[in-house]
């Protein structure tokens, strides 16, 4: 049986096309801007738009295995100047993804469904370096990313901040065969795409240890990853 997916904060749909290539069926997608959304409609047309993601409901949305999503950057990105962080009216809306995902789950579960069937079992989530510097103290936004998707499938867990003050560009969380989620910096030169710019890719896994195997799978991730000048 092929996976399901949700997209939010969809843009030209760049995960709903990553997704089609290893069989991976979007079927609903949220945005609202007018060029993207026709976009997408042309490449995408079986792909229901659900509209502006403040105005969703998790719970009258059709159910999937996996939502992923790239909220807005502006407020995390070293490059934007002033840096409101998660608590910017753009970046800010991070919350409303974490939200949808928890109000996706809880239908789920009073469909009868419990453990790994609940769905959405795996979300994405994509951003900026500069997510790991923001916040205050710096990195506080970083560490609340995590503790909000640790919170969906394990309810209120500490995060504690790194040692070094610092994130690593690559990590993992894994309690037990319960629950994981992983991070990486991925730049894009190394993907076949013909300019230097760095991403943070966030997986999780709300029902088992397989975030980890998505990002560091040695055969198919790792490669060259040379320092360049990376972007944001």
């Amino acid at each position: 049986m092929s996976l399901t997916m949700g997209s939010l904060f969809d843009g030209i749909g760049g995960f709903p096309l990553a997704a089609s290539h290893v069989g991976i069926k979007t079927l609903w997608a949220s945005e609202i801007e007018k060029f993207p959304i026709q976009v997408t409609m042309k490449h995408f047309p079986e792909m229901v738009h659900v509209g502006d993601i403040t105005k969703l409901n998790g719970a009258d949305l059709p159910p999937v295995d996996i939502v992923c999503g790239g909220s807005p950057c502006q407020d995390l990105s070293v490059a934007s100047g002033a840096r409101d962080g998660l608590q910017g009216a753009r970046s800010g809306l991070f919350y409303e993804m974490i939200r949808v995902i928890k109000e996706l789950r809880d239908a789920d579960r009073e469909r009868g469904r419990t453990v790994q069937s609940v769905r959405p079992r795996w979300a994405v989530w994509e951003n900026v370096p500069g997510s790991f510097s923001s916040g205050e103290p710096p990195g506080e936004d970083f560490r609340i990313v995590l503790r909000s998707f640790t919170g969906i499938g394990c309810g209120a867990v500490s995060i504690p901040r790194p040692d070094s003050g610092k994130w690593k560009s690559a990590g993992r969380i894994l309690l037990g065969d319960t629950f994981s989620l992983a991070w990486r910096v991925l730049n894009a030169q190394y993907w076949g795409v013909p300019q230097r710019s760095s991403r943070v890719y966030l997986v999780a896994d709300f029902a088992g240890p397989c975030a980890p195997k998505v990002l560091f799978d040695e055969k198919g991730l790792f490669r060259d990853t040379a320092q360049g000048g990376d972007t944001e």
